[in-house]
């Protein structure tokens, strides 16, 4: 019998850039079988930068994971008794009030079960959970944000297949290069990473210990906060900005003065709610894995390290990953492979196709 490749194109829809790969399931591992990133030029439309996206990677799947995040999204890691995963998602509609800010009727919900026990978050670290319990992840989104989505998608011809957190497609991406233990036992491990995804207008944290999810949050703040600091200080127009920003050349320490404050906060964030997943889940969170299109200032990676005390490199999601050089440029792909990892997070989703 002939097995029939199996195709998901994942599309990270940004406020300045367009991204989007395909991943093709050809045997045991994906394949890297399509590529294009797009711009949203200053006046242009997002949705003229999607349709030139996907004309350019010339996709041959029609199947699309999108996601949502900012405002309308809500991940709540919360402990519940020990039951069927039927059982809990009924029971998970009577505690909503509890986590949520919207009205059950206003979201799509979900939850999922992790290894991980709950902790008494004794503030000490010590984890003194009870046998019964466990922590649950749920994540909720406001209905018309989901719509949106898949409306969006149709309108360019594609099919969702799923609508995703950014929070969750970082993970994703990480779990997609590097195995992890899924026998270990819940809390064999304290080790922790924090993946950091430095967008243009928010800032993802999902921090992964023993190959879960442990903390997640937003940081409304991203490349384009440095962007506007370098407009301001220079004096020019955001798109001069924006790239000078990103090859500074002779400005090199004009760029660096004017980003700084806002790496000052962004670091002042990251670091509150690193000390926060530490304390809480007694976990230790010794690396950072950057990524993101803000990551790419000059500095940025090396700033971050100084300020949270804990070694923070960029991340390459890509490595190990077969790549399809007749359909894709490799050495774009490479090039901006730090800033892919939501699209390629998305992406993944076609081993459950």
């Amino acid at each position: 019998m002939f097995l029939r490749k199996k195709s998901v194109v994942g599309l990270d829809v940004g406020n300045s850039v367009v991204k989007a790969i395909e991943l093709t399931l050809d045997g045991p591992d994906p394949m890297v079988t399509g590529f294009a990133r797009v711009e949203v030029t200053p006046g242009g439309s997002v949705q003229d930068a999607i349709t030139a996206c996907l004309a350019a990677g010339k996709f041959k799947s029609k199947k699309v994971v999108t996601s949502v995040s900012g405002q309308s999204v809500v991940v709540r890691y919360v402990p519940m008794p020990k039951m069927t995963d039927a059982e809990l998602k009924q029971a998970i509609r009577f505690e909503t009030d509890k986590y949520l800010p919207f009205d059950l009727d206003e979201v799509v919900l979900d939850v999922q079960p992790l290894r991980r026990a709950p902790s008494n978050a004794s503030g000490d670290g010590t984890r003194t959970s009870s046998g019964d319990q466990v922590n649950v992840l749920l994540a909720a989104c406001k209905t018309q944000a989901v719509e949106e989505k898949v409306q969006l998608a149709q309108n360019h011809g594609l099919t969702p297949v799923a609508i995703d957190l950014d929070l969750f497609a970082l993970a994703n991406a990480w779990e997609l290069c590097n195995s992890t233990t899924d026998e270990a036992e819940a809390g064999a491990s304290t080790r922790a990473i924090a993946l950091v995804d430095v967008g243009a207008t928010r800032t993802s944290i999902n921090v992964v210990c023993n190959g879960e999810s442990c903390f997640s949050r937003e940081i409304n703040m991203g490349g384009q906060d440095m962007t506007a600091a370098v407009a301001r200080r220079m004096s020019l127009e955001n798109f001069e900005a924006e790239a000078v920003k990103r090859n500074p050349e002779a400005h090199e320490l004009e760029v660096n003065t004017a980003i700084g404050p806002v790496l000052e906060d962004l670091v002042s964030e990251l670091s509150l709610s690193l000390d926060y997943v530490e304390n809480h889940e007694g976990v230790t969170v010794d690396q950072i894995l950057l990524s993101g299109g803000g990551v790419l200032a000059p500095g940025a990676a090396a700033y971050i390290e100084q300020g949270t005390g804990r070694t923070a490199r960029t991340w390459n999601p890509l490595e190990g990953l077969r790549v399809d050089s007749d359909r894709v440029n490799v050495e774009e792909l490479e090039a901006w492979s730090s800033t892919l990892v939501v699209a390629l997070g998305l992406a993944s989703r076609v081993r459950g196709e």
